[in-house]
C-alpha cells in the first residue's frame, strides 16, 4: 500500500506541473496583496512579473506605503491603479524628489527632508488609473503622463505641480480628466496658475474622453466649444477657469452625448455671469431654454454632499455693476432686481428678475401654459400661485427692472410702508426722530430717538407728555 505524498510534496508536485503563464492567469483573479504573498518560489516570481492585477485601489500615503510601492515596481509591474496622496502628514522629514523646474523656496525649505523616488511609477507600464491628491509634488514630472493604457486621471490639490495641457498627448486612452486646483493657499486668487494650457490641446483625446473635470484651474484657457464635436464627452465642468465662448453659439448638434455641463463665468451666459446689459438678457434665455428642451438635467449641479440645486439656483446670473443699466438702491430701500433665475412651476419654464432680497419682476414665460387637463396642471399651478402672492409684490407689473426714477418712486412708497407694516401694525407704536429734513430713507436710517405710543404721548414713570417739537419728525400714526 503506498503512503500518501506529504502536503509539501503535492504542492512541489503543482509548482512543477503549472507553466508560468498558467499561473500568470490565476494571479490575475487575485489583489496585489495576494499576489505579493503568494510568490513563494521562482515560477510564481515570474508569474506575478506577468499578472495583470485587478484594478484594486493601491494607496501611497506613508513611508512604509511608498516602500511597498518600490517593490511592486518590480515584482508587481502590471498593478492598474495606483493613488500617490500625501506623506508629508507623518513629518515634515518626508517629501518626493524635485522634479523640473521646481520652485526654488520650496526646494530649499525642504533640503533636509528623505526625498522619495516618485519616477518609480514609469515601471507600472499597464497603468489605468492614476489618482495624485495633496502629494507633496514640486515641478515638472513627466513621467506621471507617460501611460499609453491610462484611461483615468485625477489631480487635486498639488499646489507646486507643474504640468501644461499638451503633455496629455502621452495619455492616448484617456477616458476621465480630473483636475482640481484648490489649495488653501491659493483659494482666494481663483486656484491653481501652475497648471496651464488650452483646451484645444485635448484634441488628441477627441475619440475617448468621456468626462473633463477641470476646476480652480485659472491658467487653463481656450473656448469650451473646441470640444464640442467630442463624440463620447459627457460630462464637462470647466468652473473658475479662464476659459471663455459663448453659450449663444451652441447648436443642437454640438456636445451629442453630454449629460452635464458646468461653465465658468468668463464664458457669455456661464454660472455666475454679469449681463452688460438688461436688453441682452432674453437672448440668453432662448438659447437655454433650447438646450433644456433637448437634455432637460444638464445644468443640473450636485454637490459632494449629494444635495441637488434646481434651475433656479443654477445660473447665478446677474447684471454686472459695470452695466449702463445698473443703479444703486438705499440701504433700507428694497433692493433693486438686477438677479436673474429661472422658475420652473410644473412642466412650464419661464425667468424672471429679482433681487436678493427675493422679491420678483413679472415671470416672463418660456414656454405656454398647460391644459388644465394635463397632468401638472395643479402642480403649475400651485407654484404659480406661491410666487405671485409671496414674491411679486414691489415689481408687480414690471418685466425687466424699473430704470432709475421708476425705482425711485417705488423706493419711497416702500419705506413708508416698511414703517407703517413692520411697526405700526405690530405694536402700535410710532417712530420719532430729530431729524426732519432729506429724504424719508435719510431719516430713518437715523438713531431712533423714542418709540412713541398710540395717541403721540410720550409715557413716562409719572404722567403723560406731549410731544411738542418732536412732532415734526414723528413718522406713522396709531
Amino acid at each position: 500500500m503506498t503512503t500518501p505524498a506529504p502536503e509539501t510534496d503535492r504542492w512541489n508536485e503543482v509548482h512543477r506541473l503549472m507553466s508560468t503563464d498558467e499561473v500568470a492567469i490565476i494571479f490575475s483573479f487575485l489583489s496585489h496583496v495576494e499576489i505579493m504573498r503568494a510568490r513563494v518560489c521562482t515560477t510564481w516570481e515570474e508569474a506575478a512579473k506577468k499578472a495583470i492585477v485587478p484594478p484594486t485601489e493601491f494607496r501611497v500615503h506613508s513611508d512604509r506605503s511608498y516602500n511597498a510601492m518600490r517593490a511592486m515596481a518590480t515584482a508587481l509591474p502590471n498593478l492598474q491603479q495606483i493613488s500617490i496622496l500625501d506623506i508629508s502628514w507623518l513629518g515634515s522629514q518626508y517629501t518626493y524628489n524635485s522634479g523640473e523646474d521646481p520652485e526654488e523656496e520650496l526646494t530649499q525649505h525642504t533640503a533636509n527632508c528623505i526625498a522619495h523616488d516618485v519616477n518609480i511609477i514609469s515601471n507600472f507600464k499597464k497603468l489605468r488609473s492614476l489618482n495624485i491628491d495633496e502629494a507633496p509634488l514640486n515641478g515638472r514630472y513627466p513621467v506621471l503622463f507617460d501611460f499609453k493604457y491610462l484611461q483615468q486621471l485625477s489631480i487635486k490639490t498639488c499646489e507646486h505641480l507643474k504640468f501644461d495641457l499638451e503633455i496629455l498627448s502621452g495619455t492616448p486612452q484617456l477616458k476621465e480628466l480630473d483636475l482640481f486646483g484648490y489649495t488653501y493657499s491659493s483659494w482666494a486668487r481663483n486656484g491653481n496658475s501652475r497648471q496651464t494650457g488650452n483646451l484645444s490641446a485635448l484634441r488628441v483625446l477627441k475619440g475617448t474622453l468621456e468626462k473633463v473635470r477641470i476646476n480652480f484651474c485659472r491658467s487653463i484657457r481656450g473656448n469650451f466649444l473646441d470640444l464640442a464635436d467630442f463624440p463620447c464627452l459627457k460630462v464637462l465642468e470647466l468652473r473658475c477657469t479662464a476659459v471663455t465662448g459663448d453659450i449663444r453659439d451652441m447648436s443642437e448638434h454640438d456636445f451629442p452625448a453630454l449629460k452635464s455641463l458646468y461653465l465658468p463665468d468668463t464664458v457669455r451666459g456661464g454660472m455666475g455671469y454679469k449681463f452688460q446689459g438688461i436688453a441682452e438678457v432674453p437672448d440668453y434665455m432662448h438659447i437655454i431654454h433650447q438646450i433644456l428642451l433637448r437634455s432637460p438635467k444638464l445644468f443640473e449641479v450636485v454637490t459632494v454632499e449629494g444635495r441637488c440645486y434646481d434651475l433656479s439656483e443654477t445660473f447665478g446670473w446677474s447684471l454686472s455693476k459695470d452695466s449702463p443699466d445698473w443703479y444703486h438702491g438705499e440701504t433700507f430701500s428694497p433692493a433693486p432686481p438686477f438677479e436673474l433665475q429661472i422658475i420652473q412651476a410644473g412642466s412650464r419654464l419661464g425667468w424672471s428678475w429679482c433681487s436678493k432680497d427675493h422679491e420678483y419682476c413679472e415671470i416672463n414665460w418660456l414656454d405656454p401654459e398647460p391644459s388644465s387637463e394635463s397632468s401638472d396642471y395643479d402642480a403649475y399651478i400651485q407654484k404659480l400661485q406661491l410666487i405671485q402672492q409671496g414674491h411679486v409684490n414691489i415689481y408687480k407689473g414690471y418685466h425687466h427692472p424699473p430704470n432709475v426714477s421708476e425705482y425711485r418712486r417705488i423706493e419711497s412708497a416702500s419705506i413708508l410702508d416698511m414703517a407703517i407694516s413692520q411697526f405700526l401694525a405690530k405694536v402700535s407704536y410710532g417712530l420719532c426722530c430729530q431729524t426732519a429734513y432729506g429724504s424719508p430713507g435719510e431719516r430713518l436710517q437715523k438713531t431712533y430717538y423714542q418709540l412713541v405710543p398710540v395717541g403721540g404721548i410720550i409715557r413716562t414713570a409719572t404722567a403723560p407728555k406731549d410731544i411738542r417739537d418732536l412732532d415734526i419728525g414723528f413718522y406713522g400714526g396709531g
